[in-house]
């Protein structure tokens, strides 16, 4: 059995983020930007999948579309 690949653009999230990590987010019915910045560094890095290589891109993209992570102080 095969699974598909998913497109990140299709939710915004940034187009170098892992399968697995893609996977991970989508199983946690994190399907947005706004959701990713909602759950938190902490609760990401928590996600079988999604490891900390990941949250720097999340990190980046979240800073382009004016949001940050919920668990960290704003500039």
């Amino acid at each position: 059995m095969t699974q598909s690949k998913i497109d990140p653009a299709r939710y915004g999230f940034p187009p170098g983020l892992s399968q697995p990590a893609l996977r991970a987010l989508l199983a946690a019915d994190i399907t947005s930007l706004e959701q990713v910045a909602a759950a938190g560094r902490k609760k990401l890095l928590k996600l079988h999948g999604l490891g900390p290589k990941a949250i720097p891109m999340l990190r980046e993209a979240l800073a382009e579309s004016g949001l940050a992570f919920a668990d960290e102080p704003s500039e």
